[in-house]
This record gives structure tokens, sequence and C-alpha cells, in this order.
């Protein structure tokens, strides 16, 4: 037996009412309702004995007919002390808790069930540790109650009171918010200092939880008075702007401009930065310099794409179609947007490659940078690079700069809107720098693959990501890129048009779109084929189709005039009024010589407008050995003719000539044109060519053009841009062209229309030069 408790007496026979939800301790006075069947027979038969029940509380509420294993053992014997019957059926009593007791057996009756009990007592004895232990119970309740001032002072005298100490302990569960199985723990410890130490426990740690909920609700009630404050005061600011006459306030942008933020898609980090100077923006007067300066920042912030992407249309077959049906010819332009479509189809992922469209005004790479956007469904934004010299217009400037603004780079993604435009760089090549900066070396990063997914401009600051742009650059000369800018691109040259190809690029879109833009319709105008051979040979010379596109627009004003004049209805253009309506042709088509001639030799150059023929002249006069050189030559093409005539005076033998022969003649070697600037180291074999047609008196090959570099010791070194050459070779009328043999790789560059016309001639001596180019050999 345990110490501070007694065993009264074991009773038999002492009707069981189950309890759902609720526990009665001793000494407690309850109200009890009652309802289910063998409840109602088993008051009925307490009431007709003693009045005593035995009240066990259910395990689990919702089992409606509770068994043995149903019930816990441990329960309180009570008195019932009053019954009433409700209306609905209910028995409603007034029960008074004796005390503990724990079942020894059940006894399953054909109306209710009845137990034998045995009960327990507490000793009402107090030693000095229960006393202490009481002493330190009461305080802690005490202290309880004043926290969770759901306990009345009443109560806490009442229970001051009390002396026996497991009347006292009981007392003090009951007014505890427990649950019914922490409640029954209690009612099942027998001893009564191990129940006063464990109430204790339980009281100091429901203390702790209870201080903890105080702090936090202390903590929600500040912050909701504080955003009632804030709540408060911003609805005041709405009436004071209000009434000051601006409506919306600044409230109003700024939670606009959140909400944008919000909605934009930007890295953790960057969205941190927008929202930290959109708060500042906040708090900053509107009258403030910096308010101004802030808000821009914010705004490009968040008009900026960050998540935005256009889904690419990878069909190859409709690439390949829109790439045909705007562009004729450009077929290693179109073969490497196609290989890129298919790597992306079977990747699904794939870096924008950087290419550089890289060829003379007017071959279409503008507008190939279009149709490029176009098969692949993306937005379209064009940069022009032309006349740039400060490095802040590629980067931006620091927001600390009065009317600070991001760099064209960011200005062209806003306006794109998207994360993946086609990105086209104009007219790279005509970038320059000066004591702003390098915008070239700033480029550097925008056209690096490895770093432009980081991109940091001036005024952003924050880093943003490149690598999904498709960046398109143009470029007229190659030479004045910097290497290592030129290094990041892919180069693709476009050499030119052949004359067949503009002729389809004439018919197909140049006269459509003017007849278009004046105003002419189909049934108007009609330009023969003729005609259209006939523009492009005697009004125009150059590589692309922009001279040709004005002379159509000429064209189209002119019908436009006739029509509306009332002289005709319909136009048709042949070449006979191609003359009345342009004038005399301005060039000769086929500018090779009529008949062979001695002492003019026609090389190959190359330019920035594509490629040209060059008639070099050499004379022979008495004099002491003179070189003169005219015709507006550069240091290379003047170091080419002084390396010429030096292989020229090694053939002294070869030529039958005397060796004083050179020291009383002077040479001069012209250029035609002379106020056009000339340069390039491919012109050595031709000077050659001319100067020893000069001395032999034999003349030179009409129908022939030649290109190369030569040594001291007669060796031809290989040249650059023969296509281009073989284009102004063509369109010269020239059927033989003398080419190095190291160059012999780059003729399946050139359109096969034009390789069917000319005829290649490789050399690697300059002798052999001779042999073609002179009229009866050398």
């Amino acid at each position: 037996m345990e110490v501070n408790t007694r065993v009264k007496k074991i009773e038999k026979n002492i009707p069981l009412l189950p309890l759902r939800g609720l526990l009665v301790f001793p000494s407690m006075v309850l109200h009890i309702d009652v309802g289910r069947e063998r409840s109602v027979a088993a008051l009925e038969q307490a009431m007709l004995g003693d009045s005593k029940i035995f009240l066990a509380t259910q395990q689990d509420m919702r089992v409606e007919s509770p068994e043995r294993n149903d019930l816990y053992e441990v329960g309180a014997v009570a008195n019932v002390k009053q019954m009433l019957k409700l209306p609905n059926g209910t028995l409603r009593i007034l029960v008074e808790g004796i005390a503990r007791a724990k079942v020894l057996d059940y006894k399953e009756g054909e109306k209710y069930t009845s137990v034998d009990i045995e009960i327990h007592e507490d000793d009402p004895t107090k030693d000095a540790e229960t006393e202490a232990l009481m002493r330190t119970l009461l305080s802690y309740f005490e202290k309880y109650a004043k926290i969770s001032n759901k306990i009345t002072t009443e109560t806490i005298e009442s229970v001051v009171d009390i002396e026996e100490p497991g009347r006292f302990s009981d007392v003090i569960s009951s007014h505890l918010p427990l649950k019914v199985a922490e409640k029954q723990e209690i009612l099942s410890i027998f001893n009564v200092k191990k129940r006063l130490d464990y109430l204790i426990i339980r009281l100091h740690d429901e203390q702790e939880v209870m201080a903890l909920e105080k702090k936090i609700n202390t903590k929600v009630k500040q912050a909701m008075e504080r955003t009632q404050k804030e709540y408060f005061l911003r609805e005041q600011m709405k009436a004071i702007q209000q009434e000051l006459g601006d409506r919306d306030g600044k409230s109003g942008e700024v939670a606009e401009l959140r909400k944008r933020i919000e909605e934009a898609g930007m890295p953790e980090a960057t969205r941190k930065v927008a929202l930290k100077e959109l708060d500042r923006y906040e708090k900053i007067p509107a009258a403030s310099a910096e308010s101004g300066v802030i808000r821009n920042y914010v705004e490009w912030l968040a008009t900026l794409p960050w998540s935005e992407k256009t889904e690419d249309r990878l069909d190859v077959a409709y690439a390949e179609e829109i790439l045909n049906r705007d562009h004729d010819g450009l077929e290693k332009v179109k073969e490497r947007i196609l290989e890129y479509l298919s790597v992306r189809q079977l990747m699904n992922s794939l870096r924008g490659p950087i290419i550089c469209l890289a060829g003379p005004p007017g071959v279409g790479k503008t507008s190939l940078a279009r149709s490029i956007a176009e098969s692949l469904d993306r937005k379209f934004v064009r940069v022009s690079l032309g006349g740039v010299r400060d490095e802040s217009e590629i980067r931006g400037h620091r927001r600390t700069y009065v009317g600070a603004m991001p760099g064209r780079i960011i200005q062209g993604m806003k306006k794109a809107g998207t994360t993946n435009p086609v990105f086209l760089l104009d007219e790279i090549d005509k970038m320059s720098n000066d004591f702003r900066g390098d915008p070239s070396a700033a480029m550097l990063e925008v056209l690096d693959p490895e770093q432009n997914n980081t991109f940091s401009d001036h005024y952003i600051e924050e880093p943003y990501d490149l690598s999904d742009v498709l960046f398109i650059a143009t470029a007229n000369d190659l030479s004045t890129i910097p290497g290592p800018l030129r290094d990041r691109m892919e180069i693709i040259t476009i050499a030119g048009y052949t004359e067949m190809e503009k002729k389809e690029i004439a018919k197909n879109h140049l006269i459509p779109k003017q007849m278009k833009e004046h105003g002419l319709k189909k049934s108007q105008l009609v330009v023969k084929d003729e005609a259209v051979l006939d523009l492009i040979r005697y009004y125009t010379r150059e590589a692309g189709v922009r001279g040709l596109e004005r002379q159509a627009a000429t064209i189209c004003r002119k019908a436009a005039k006739i029509i509306v004049s009332g002289e005709k209805k319909r136009v048709t253009v042949s070449s006979k009024m191609l003359v009345d309506m342009l004038g005399k042709h301005r060039f000769r088509y086929g500018q090779a010589e009529t008949e062979n001639q001695i002492g003019i030799a026609t090389g190959l150059a190359y330019t920035t407008v594509g490629g040209d023929t060059l008639q070099i002249e050499v004379s022979l006069t008495p004099g002491k050995g003179k070189l003169q050189l005219t015709g507006k030559l550069g240091d290379v093409m003047k170091e080419s003719a002084q390396t010429a005539l030096s292989y020229v005076r090694s053939l002294t033998n070869k030529l039958g000539i005397k060796p004083e022969f050179f020291d009383e003649h002077d040479l001069h070697i012209h250029v035609p044109e002379g106020a056009v600037p000339k340069d390039g180291p491919s012109a050595g074999i031709t000077i050659v060519t001319a100067v020893v047609s000069a001395i032999t008196k034999k003349p030179i090959k009409r129908e022939i053009g030649m290109t190369g570099e030569v040594t001291l010791r007669g060796r031809v070194l290989p040249i650059g841009g023969l296509k281009e050459k073989s284009l102004s070779a063509h369109r010269a009328g020239l059927t033989t062209i003398i080419i190095p043999k190291d160059n012999e790789r780059d003729i399946d560059d050139i359109p096969e229309a034009i390789r069917e016309q000319l005829s290649f001639k490789l050399v690697s001596q300059a002798e052999e030069v001779l042999q073609l180019a002179l009229d009866g050999g050398f």
C-alpha cells in the first residue's frame, strides 16, 4: 500500500456510468446530462439504493456502447445529489465525487453494467514535506491564475482554506485546463505527495508556456497596432494629397511599382534591391531631387524583361521558306541559321550564337537579321553603333550623373520586352574611341558567351542575363574591328550578288516594294527583263542592291507622273524607254579594253563596297632611272610597286635588255581615278605585268584580270577577297583571271554561275603570269 493512501473498503455491484469527454475528481460537484439507455438504467438503480454510482471516463468518446476495454480502470465514486428529467427525455443529474476507486470486476447486466471496486481514500494528515509541497503548489497556482486571467479570486481563496492534501490537489486539478487524458493521469495517482509533486511540475511548465504565449501575443498586438497606425497614417496622407489636388498621390504610384516588381520575375537579389529602393522612394519627399532619380531607377528595373521569353519556332522547313522568300542567294548565311535551329531543336536549349555579317553596303545584312527574327518567331531590336564614341553608350551612365540612363544594350532589351530577342548591332565597325573611353572594349562583355549571362550596366548595377539573346552584328570593313572583339564573333562574309541574283532581287523584291510605296498597281507598271538587266549593267555598279533600289524608285516616280498626267494608263518599261526615264548610260558594261594594250594591265581589288577592277598603266621615258607613282596610292601599294620593279630588274637577261636600261629611263606607274585612295597588297603581279609589257612592247591580253602579291624572287603570294574580286571581274566583262595557287581552296566560295563564265589560272611564280598575260608569251 502506498504512503498517504488508505484503502477504505471494497464495494460490489456499484452501477457504472460511462462519461464521454468528462472526468470527475473527488470533492468535485458537477452537473451531467445522461441520455444513453444503459446509463439511465444505471442511474435509476443507484437511486433505488444508496445513490452511489461509479463514474469512469471513456478512452475514446466516439464509442457509443463502451465495453470494459473502452474505459479507464480508475474512476471516481460519486453520490447522485439530484436528478431531473428534461423535456427531450435526457436526465440531468448533480453528482459529488467522494473518492478514487479502481475497478476489480465488470458485470454486464441486461439493462446496465455494475462493477466491483476498490475505494482509495487520501490520508488527511500532513507532515513537513507535504506542507512544503502544498505551499509550493499554491504559489505556482496563484502565479498561474495571475497570468491566465481565467481563475477568479474567490477560487484562489477557497483553495487556500483547504487543509487536506488530497482534496487540495484535486480541487486545483479540477481548475486546470488539461486534456481528459492528462486529468486521468492525475486521477490515477493515489499517492498524495506524488500527486502534489506532479502538479507542481505541470504548473511550472504551464507557466512557462503561458509566459511565452503572452510574449507572443504582446508582439502580435504591437505589430497589429503598428500596422493599424501605418494604415491610419496612410489614409490621412491620401486625404491630404487629395485635398492638395494629387488624387492618387505617391502611395498609389508606389503600390503600382511594388506590384510590377513582384510580377517581374527578377532574381531574388535584384528584387530585394528594387524593393529597398522603392521603400527609400516612398519615404523621400516628392520635392527632393533624389526622389526622381530613385523613381526612374525603380521604373527601369520594373520595366526590364527578366523572365518574359518567347517560344522559339523550331521549324527548319519554315525558317528556310522565310529566308528564301526574303532573300535570293546568301546560301552560306542561310545554312548557318538553319544549322543553329537544328541543334537547338535537338538540344532544346542553346546559347545564342554571336554572328557578324560582313560585306559591302546594300547586300541585305540588316534585312537578313529581320528575316532571321521572323523565322524564329522572336522579337527584333536594332541598335545602330555608327559613330558611337563613348563607352557609356554601351554600359550606361552612373546614377550619380544628371540625366543618367542605361546603355543601348539595356535600352534595346527594354524595347524588345523579352529576354531572347534577335538583337542587331548595326555598323559595329563604325565605332571609334576618344577620351570618353573605348566602346568596342565595352562590347567585349556583351558579345562573350562566357560573360554575358551576368552583363553589368553602370545604371542598372544588377547583373542582367544576355545569354539567350541571338546577337547579329553587321560590318562593312572587318579590318577596323579590334582583334579581341572580332575573335568573339562568328564572321560570315557576304560578298555581293551576281548579275542574275540582282535581276531576281529586282523583279521579286525591289520593284514590287517601290511600286507599293509609290501607289502603283501591277496593272499600271511593267518592267521588262531586258530593262532590268540594263538597269543593273548601265546605271549601277555595286556589290549590293541599294543603288538598284534607288533607280527602281526613280522609274516608279516617272511612271506615276505619266499615269497621273493622263498620258498613259499603263507604263511598260523597255530598254529604250529606260534611257528616256533615267538618261544616258552612266557606266559602260564590260570595262575590259576593246583591244590588247601595251603597258596597261587589269588588276582586281577588294574595297569596303565590294570588289572592283583597277587599270594599272606604265609609261617609260628617257631619263635617269626615277620611279614615279601616281593615283593616290597607299604605303602598301607603293611598296608593292618598288618590289615589282626590283623583281623586273632581275629579269634583264630574260627580257633581252641591257643592264643600264633602267638607269637611262624613268618609270611612271599610274592608277587612274587619282581622287580615290587605293591601297592593298594584291597588286604586285599586275604591276610586274604592266612594267614588262611597257619594256618589251608586248600587249597584254584584254580579257585577263589578275590579283596576287609578288616577292623579290618572283613568288606569288595568296590574297583575300577572291569572291568579291571574281564578281567584279565578271561585271567588267573579263573571261580569265590569274590567281595565286594557294587560293585554289577559295574557288568553291564563288557562285557557280560565275565559275562557269570565268577561267581561273593558278600560278605560283610571276613568270607564269607573264606567260599567260602577255600576247605572244614571255
